[in-house]
């Protein structure tokens, strides 16, 4: 129905120098993306991915190991730490085939969240073993409550004779049983800020999507070690959230877009009153819907990534736009492909319902797309 190596540009509206952006995918960015999804159809294929589901930390070594050796793990790194100081814009390319899978394991929670985390705090030493794949990590931000996950934070951190504490419950931790260290966001008398945890240990916890793992861990007197600059750090944890969130949103699209062709191909298969389903004006229509809002979900991440990358003025909108827009488009989308495949669509045996349950999960941890809206009003609507 279309290509993903089609060019796709779109206008980012008017920059301080007056000019148009233009944007599209170079030859490296494409050449990526053939690779990703090629090795990630031969490494993980549908049997893979319910073996993995089943793993308590939802991944092998020799895949963990197949990530490292692509240099995926060090996308986000700098050059001067062991990575290939690549954007978020790349990393986005990559994310969004591990999102056609959808791919299990930690590699979101170490090579992204924890990696734009360590790298935005300044936390250098930590970043050569994410890149090497030889520790990973993860962040523990989002508390109970609803909202974007950084409104939600009660974790209280205090001087303790010579060291620093923390108390308070992480409930929901990405890969937080299996990560090496994490990144624990408390609050302090300073503001928001963050606190490095070795071995972490949480409890592993049921989760919508059985292929990314979310572990509990409770915090009692708990001895961390502080990172990143003094004073509150509330900022930079927007930014850091922002940019998890986009590439949250590239997860989605991929899975969206899978979900969409394997609509397409089981709607042209299936015969009903001798004609193939997708020959129905009905399933048409819904076909194209689901084309046009993963299109526009592709575009809305694509552009939040570069404004990222480029430290666009526009860049917390189109964060927020990305994010919610990717969210209500996956659900659909993926919801869409479950009912047009029928009673198979319902059984397991179909991945139709990886598929929605990993953009489910995803709108959950970006904080759902009405707060991510609520947000864009506040940047938008409000300063206007």
């Amino acid at each position: 129905m279309y290509s993903d190596a089609s060019v796709r540009e779109w206008h980012a509206g008017e920059q301080d120098v007056g000019e148009a952006v233009d944007f599209t995918y170079d030859d490296e960015q494409l050449a990526l993306q053939d690779v990703a999804r090629g090795a990630l159809e031969r490494e993980c294929g549908p049997d893979v991915v319910r073996q993995l589901a089943d793993a308590p930390e939802g991944i092998t070594p020799a895949l963990w190991s197949t990530l490292v050796d692509l240099g995926w793990t060090g996308l986000l790194v700098p050059e001067e730490h062991g990575g290939s100081g690549a954007g978020l814009l790349e990393m986005c390319v990559v994310l969004e085939e591990m999102g056609r899978i959808p791919l299990p394991g930690p590699f979101f929670s170490s090579s992204v969240a924890a990696t734009l985390a360590a790298r935005a705090l300044g936390a250098t030493e930590l970043l050569t073993d994410l890149a090497s794949g030889t520790r990973r990590g993860t962040v523990a931000l989002g508390e109970q409550g609803h909202g974007e996950p950084l409104s939600t934070v009660r974790t209280r951190a205090r001087r303790k004779a010579a060291q620093w504490v923390v108390s308070g419950e992480k409930p929901i931790v990405v890969d937080g049983q299996s990560a090496d260290w994490v990144i624990v966001v408390a609050r302090s008398e300073e503001g928001v800020r963050s606190y490095l945890l070795e071995s972490p240990g949480g409890e592993l916890v049921p989760s919508l999507d059985p292929t990314r793992k979310l572990a509990r861990i409770v915090l009692d007197d708990t001895p961390v070690v502080p990172l990143g600059p003094s004073g509150n750090q509330v900022g930079l944890w927007q930014r850091i959230q922002d940019d998890i969130a986009v590439g949250l949103a590239a997860e989605t699209v991929g899975a969206a877009h899978r979900a969409l062709t394997e609509a397409i191909a089981y709607t042209s298969e299936r015969i009903v009153f001798d004609k193939p389903v997708a020959t129905y004006q009905t399933v048409r229509h819904r076909l194209v819907e689901m084309f046009q809002q993963v299109e526009m979900a592709r575009a809305g991440f694509q552009f939040a990534a570069w404004a990222s990358d480029t430290e666009s003025p526009e860049r917390e909108q189109a964060a927020a736009m990305a994010s919610s827009y990717a969210a209500d488009a996956g659900v659909r989308v993926t919801g869409d492909d479950i009912q047009l495949h029928g009673g198979v669509g319902f059984t397991w045996a179909n991945d139709a319902h990886f598929l929605f349950k990993r953009v489910k999960q995803n709108e959950l941890l970006a904080g759902g797309a009405g707060a991510q809206r609520h947000r864009l009003a506040s940047l938008f609507i409000e300063s206007a």
